[in-house]
């Protein structure tokens, strides 16, 4: 039997959801403290996480705080690259961070709206649920949640993510200038298209998660 060229691929993402997934959840941080330290962030991400009118900064409100800590910890350490976000975890340290975290994975999931023709919501849903057998693309619900709830620390929440943001990282990962994911991402978005990649932020924007635990 011939298999498609996505297939060993798809069954990597398969294996390494499960492992992730029984991952036991680690509470760690205070919510109180990480409100307070979260000052310097709301300029940027809003006072709750849930982003600013115009501004394509992420929404962090709901996000998982393992994920998020992970993100902080990247920045510091140089692993991902953005001049403002490495100034600013340079001065926070490893509770600090939790703290944050857990502060904004409090605050209730972030929700949005897709933008865009039905034909291009349409092509981003089949993209997320099914992948791209021709061209080897995997689903994205395969460690993202068919709801987009995401599997941390590794997998983030996406339900309801700014599009220009999802737009732009995926941009990132598929031209090599993000790459603190274990090169998952970069593998995948390198395979899509643009219109695949615009598709997808967009038809994410407007995805409702189910309820699950925040980790």
């Amino acid at each position: 039997m011939n298999k498609s060229p996505w297939f060993p691929l798809f069954w990597l993402m398969m294996l390494i959801s499960a492992v992730l997934f029984l991952r036991p959840a680690q509470a760690a941080g205070n919510i109180a403290a990480g409100k307070t330290k979260s000052a310097a962030c709301a300029a940027c991400h809003g006072p709750t996480g849930h982003g600013l009118p115009g501004q394509p900064n992420p929404k962090l409100a709901g996000q998982s705080a393992e994920y998020i800590t992970k993100q902080l910890t990247d920045f510091r350490s140089g692993a991902r690259k953005n001049p403002l976000m490495q100034g600013l975890a340079a001065g926070l340290s490893a509770r600090d961070m939790q703290d944050i975290a857990v502060y904004y994975a409090s605050q209730p999931s972030m929700t949005g709206a897709a933008d865009g023709s039905q034909d291009l919501i349409a092509l981003g849903e089949k993209i997320y649920r099914g992948g791209n057998r021709q061209t080897g693309v995997s689903a994205c619900m395969s460690c993202h949640g068919p709801s987009g709830h995401g599997i941390p620390p590794r997998f983030p929440r996406l339900g309801g993510q700014l599009a220009t943001y999802s737009q732009q990282q995926m941009w990132a990962f598929k031209s090599g200038a993000r790459h603190n994911d274990g090169e998952i991402m970069t593998a995948i978005a390198f395979r899509m298209s643009a219109e695949e990649i615009k598709a997808v932020s967009q038809y994410i924007a407007g995805l409702k998660e189910s309820a699950s635990p925040k980790r």
